[in-house]
């Protein structure tokens, strides 16, 4: 009995690090795609320096694309305001909320490198750090952490940690806690915090879903 309860928490385990980690190479990707294509557009390309209106449509593409390709594993984040947003309506672990937080800043910082290093330096300039206008309008915390860091220059780089995450806070508790209230009790948001809600639900229905299934030998895991 206690040979197969481990060995169940074992596989348990094993198929829980596979989903995590596929999850966690989807945001390094997704965000690594949308830096370098997004901040690529605001570049002084001397054949033809782009327009407000082309920038835009530029990284609106990036996030389609970014979401296309992440959605399915991790939800499609791209964005550490994103996360904050869901870690604050309690649609996910606190855990997993510092580590796609990771990802996607180790995604951006990639994703600049190599803009950095394919384009001409007469090009590249600062990399489209935020420092022009008013804000540069960067609603991604994680898009002007990556050039900041290629070029090495944090000049009011806070303002967009700032911004973007206290509007994250903000919308997500106007929407799940004003607008369309979350039932959850607090006992239940502590749980998924800590992340232990998911782990426990698989436990327990682990069995009946290897019995339900036999004939296919193949089982789901929820994380």
């Amino acid at each position: 009995m206690e040979s197969g309860l481990w060995n169940g928490a074992s596989m348990l385990m094993r198929r829980l690090w596979t989903a995590v980690s596929k999850a966690l190479f989807a945001e390094f990707l997704a965000t690594g795609l949308y830096v370098f294509f997004g901040v690529g557009s605001v570049l002084r390309w001397p054949s033809a320096l782009p327009s407000v209106l082309q920038v835009a449509i530029t990284f609106n593409l990036a996030t389609a694309m970014a979401v296309q390709v992440s959605w399915k594993t991790s939800g499609a984040h791209a964005n550490p305001a994103v996360t904050l947003a869901f870690l604050v309506a309690s649609h996910i672990s606190l855990p997993r909320a510092m580590a796609y937080v990771a990802a996607q800043l180790a995604g951006a910082t990639v994703g600049a490198a190599l803009l950095y290093g394919l384009t001409p330096g007469d090009v590249r300039g600062t990399l489209g750090i935020n420092v022009i206008y008013f804000t540069g309008c960067s609603m991604n915390p994680a898009r002007s952490f990556g050039p900041a860091v290629i070029i090495g220059k944090f000049a009011v780089h806070w303002i967009f940690w700032v911004g973007p995450l206290t509007g994250a806070v903000l919308a997500s508790l106007i929407y799940n806690f004003i607008l369309f209230p979350d039932p959850k009790t607090l006992a239940q948001r502590l749980a998924i915090l800590m992340g232990t809600t998911e782990v426990e639900k698989v436990v327990e229905v682990e069995p009946e879903k290897k019995d339900s299934h036999s004939s296919s030998g193949e089982t789901e895991v929820s994380v």
